[in-house]
């Protein structure tokens, strides 16, 4: 009765706080900036925050919080536009969405994928506000109670969402998944600083791969490449199909799986760390596993679009869980987050919950009006930004390729940044090619690095534990939260197995001859065999066991798809090649000749930096690959320069430089 007595009159104050007209005006100030920033693929909470953060100096504690809050609850809702019209996730808690929603949007469903992930997003992020609202007073416990070995079994679960990811040959996924986890190792160990798979002598290694590059390079090159090549607008029919309405039907007869996913979203954003790199992938592992009829998945069911949705919008009020009660971020947007509260005059922690609880609750209302605006705005404009899918895709393919080449340099501001790029596009292409399950890459290299940590961590306390006694390192081990999460995880593995052969992401099996796969995995066995061998070389203990561990795992897959490969005639589905039938077999242009493209763009840049080179892009790609006339091509780059030179200069960015920028001082934009 005393909490209530509190909380009550707090939550009270609060809402009056919200609906004044100055919260409100920086809350859809917030709400408009996000929409803007998660639109565009790459970019997320965190350069959106960044961009406030300068703002944040000697402004009223209530509209810096009104600002942030809107930014970042509005942010998981815009980066679906991305995710559904263009095949890019637009962040890392968009991943999943993909699967389905873009061939919705190939299908000429666009509308309807993106009205039915609105309002999941609407829904999922209220019942998030309201679980924070719940948790304040209750969740120092539940935090508490997640050591490091409950840690690292969430894990695990994560990655065991592999298996339901895996295709129609598991193999391959745990293949896939096994590289991922060694590109996620790429570097500077964590325990030790012991170098793995890298060289002082190229710096740019040494702090290992950036997650914008993997997610840009693995799925948003191939899917640009793949409908560059079609020369045609991105729904085949040039259809939007139904509206918002029918997604909201969607919607409501799934409301269930909406809720269900939702709880998964708080469940997984409380715990920091986690947060919305794997929050979709779990969400949706569980739609399928749960579902009746899994024909669909990864063809273009809506489900597939309401689950990750619900969870990712949902996980943000999660994550303002740690963030406000123990000062801990959920997640990378978090702690940016804590950063404008620093700025702001306010320590979260137990003492904010308990001194300014009606400050505390503040962020409640606001996250829960942002998510209102957001999902209202994104659903009024749906059926607009939707038509998109009907332009001519080679008009839009040279700015996509500006994007991704901007957002990937932001990441360190380095020109290996789009080395990086060029490598792992090339990486994410064959995969695609050959139907290795690009979800489960992605599942590793996202969940490596914390994997390794947890590991190294729970191994080193759990010795000291069971030096002391058996009892006590067993007491450490086994506790009912971990034996929970390892049932959960078995049970994941055995049921996605079974039922991984529903969900591809390649409808159609074309086969070939046993040359060009056969050459891809001898690459892939080599890769992981010279991996394995680094890590072996590796002196201390700790900062090779769990490469070696992966690197061993990841041959013996290739070594069984070999044993496949030579036992199976070639129209077995282990020798799926896509060059060899369907759209990417019948394309009107190479893949590699339209890959050129982009590699020639960086290859400017490389010469005359970012600018000038999209100039000289921009004017040749739509004169001769676009056959546009000498004046629309160049009005096609002043537009596509302008703006990117507005966009620079609005979060305050920097563009590649290039050969040309070392000898001579230029000014801005060419610097």
């Amino acid at each position: 009765m005393e909490i209530l007595n509190v909380a009550l009159p707090a939550l009270g104050d609060a809402f009056l706080t919200v609906i004044q007209p100055q919260h409100l005006m920086y809350m859809v100030a917030g709400v408009l900036l996000g929409l803007s920033i998660g639109v565009l693929p790459g970019l997320g909470g965190i350069a959106g925050l960044s961009l406030v953060l300068p703002f944040m100096f000697g402004m009223d504690p209530v509209s810096g919080l009104a600002l942030m809050v809107g930014l970042i609850a509005v942010i998981p809702t815009s980066d679906t536009f991305s995710s559904v019209l263009l095949g890019i996730p637009g962040s890392s808690a968009s991943q999943a969405t993909v699967l389905d929603g873009f061939p919705l949007a190939r299908k000429g469903q666009a509308a309807r994928a993106l009205s039915a992930a609105f309002v999941s997003s609407l829904y999922g992020g209220l019942l998030g506000a309201l679980a924070l609202t719940m948790i304040i007073f209750v969740a120092r416990p539940l935090i508490l109670a997640f050591g490091l070995p409950e840690m690292l079994m969430i894990t695990v679960l994560g990655l065991s969402m592999v298996a339901i990811l895996a295709g129609r040959i598991p193999l391959k996924g745990v293949v896939a998944a096994g590289l991922g986890l060694l590109a996620g190792t790429i570097g500077t160990a964590p325990a030790g600083g012991s170098l793995r798979m890298a060289t002082y002598d190229i710096p740019y290694l040494v702090d290992g791969l950036q997650l914008v590059i993997v997610g840009l390079g693995i799925y948003a090159i191939p899917e640009v490449i793949s409908l560059l090549r079609q020369d045609r607008s991105i729904s085949k029919g040039g259809a939007l199909g139904a509206g918002w309405t029918e997604g909201l039907r969607d919607w409501w007869a799934n409301k269930w799986l909406s809720t269900k996913c939702a709880a998964i979203g708080v469940t997984v954003g409380v715990i920091p760390g986690l947060g919305g790199s794997v929050v979709d992938w779990i969400a949706y592992g569980y739609a399928v596993q749960t579902s009746k009829n899994r024909e669909e998945y990864g063809q273009g069911d809506i489900r597939g679009v309401i689950a990750p949705e619900s969870s990712n919008n949902a996980k943000e009020g999660g994550g303002l869980v740690p963030t406000l009660i123990f000062g801990i971020p959920g997640s990378a947007s978090m702690a940016v987050f804590l950063g404008g509260l620093a700025l702001l005059g306010m320590t979260p922690g137990p003492a904010m919950v308990r001194n300014d609880l009606d400050i505390t609750y503040t962020i409640v209302w606001s996250l829960a009006l942002a998510n209102v605006v957001g999902a209202g705005l994104c659903v009024l404009l749906s059926g607009q930004i939707a038509r998109l899918t009907t332009i001519r895709f080679t008009l839009l393919a040279p700015f996509l390729f500006m994007m991704i080449a901007f957002a990937a340099f932001q990441s360190r501001m380095s020109f290996g940044d789009l080395i990086a790029l060029v490598f792992v596009g090339v990486i994410g292409i064959l995969l695609r090619r050959f139907d290795y399950s690009r979800p489960a890459f992605l599942i590793g290299f996202v969940l490596s690095t914390q994997a390794e940590q947890f590991v190294n961590m729970a191994t080193q306390i759990g010795s000291a534990r069971f030096r002391r006694s058996f009892e006590a390192g067993i007491d450490y081990i086994v506790t009912p939260i971990t034996v929970t999460l390892l049932v959960l995880t078995v049970l994941s593995i055995v049921i996605g197995i079974r039922q991984s052969k529903n969900i591809r992401e390649n409808i159609a099996t074309h086969t070939g001859t046993k040359r060009a796969p056969l050459v891809f995995l001898a690459a892939v066995t080599a890769y992981a065999a010279i991996a394995t061998a680094d890590a072996a070389g590796v002196s201390r203990f700790g900062d090779k066991v769990f490469p070696l561990t992966v690197g061993i795992v990841t041959l013996l897959g290739c070594l069984a798809l070999f044993a496949r490969m030579m036992l199976k005639p070639e129209t077995d589905d282990v020798f799926i090649d896509m060059e060899t039938g369907g759209d990417d077999g019948e394309a009107p242009h190479s893949l590699w000749g339209t890959l050129a493209w982009f590699f020639g763009l960086l290859a400017l840049t490389g010469l005359f930096g970012f600018v000038i080179a999209l100039g000289l892009f921009f004017v040749g790609f739509f004169r001769v690959r676009a056959g546009l006339t000498w004046a629309k091509a160049v009005l096609f780059a002043a537009i596509g320069i302008g703006f990117i030179l507005f966009f620079a200069d609005l979060l305050n960015r920097d563009f590649p430089p290039g050969l040309l920028q070392s000898y001579f001082d230029l000014p801005w934009p060419f610097t």
